[in-house]
């Protein structure tokens, strides 16, 4: 041992007996600690560069090609979920006359079917039973030996129930003219003319002339003018 040298008093212990001195010991701690938040610190900053972590999941930026063909299905399929409907006028020798609803595309065949179906008296050879029907149109179904007029609705006449005037006679038939026929009788203006049609509408076809009679605004007068220029 070199002269004038201190011995060490730890060289005595053994080595797993020796401790780190208290200010070692302190700095070691420092250091971790230092580095624990440090680590922290990086995680929150990287949580916040993140938008918040799971809230970015939450939105529909990701989903959102697929939520607007959602939403544009199910707008589509309510638009498409119901078939355009036309509404017919069923008159004459059905069971129940009336109005029906029909599908587009619908035929004479389908309104009548709709509306009962023939009565025993009925003649089916009076109507075009293949013809496709239209929106508003008014649908006569004659009995046997009734002759319909001609360019009734049930012979393919258009909608409202209006055809084309008598069958040259000469004069406007009641259950098939529209107003500008009726309109052309004396004393007959365009609105007691929709009086006469709303009349028939409601009523079914006229079965005599004299009901006329039962229309407001039609009178004994008025009546007397037009028995002769009408028939049914």
């Amino acid at each position: 041992m070199p002269p004038n040298s201190s011995p060490d008093p730890s060289a005595v212990l053994d080595p797993s007996a020796r401790r780190a001195s208290p200010r070692v010991r302190l700095g070691v701690g420092a250091a971790v600690a230092l580095f624990i938040a440090a680590v922290v610190v990086a995680a929150v900053m990287s949580f916040a560069a993140s938008g918040g972590g799971e809230q970015g999941e939450v939105g529909f930026a990701g989903n959102g090609a697929s939520g607007a063909g959602a939403f544009g299905d199910a707008a589509a399929t309510v638009a498409t979920a119901a078939p355009p409907v036309v509404l017919v006028h069923v008159l004459g020798a059905v069971a129940s006359p009336g109005i029906v609803q029909l599908d587009e595309g619908a035929r004479v065949v389908d309104a009548i079917a709709a509306a009962g179906g023939l009565t025993a008296e009925a003649d089916p050879a009076g109507v075009n039973l293949a013809r496709a029907v239209a929106d508003g149109e008014q649908l006569m179904v004659p009995k046997v030996g009734e002759v319909p007029a001609a360019g009734a609705a049930g012979d393919g006449a258009a909608a409202g129930g209006t055809g084309s005037g008598g069958a040259g006679d000469g004069k406007v038939h009641l259950n098939t003219a529209d107003v500008a026929e009726l309109d052309t009788l004396p004393r007959i203006g365009p609105a007691l003319a929709q009086r006469i049609i709303d009349w028939r509408e409601a009523n079914g076809p006229f079965t005599s002339t004299d009901q006329l009679l039962d229309v407001a605004g039609i009178g004994d007068a008025v009546y007397s003018g037009l028995v002769d220029l009408v028939a049914l």
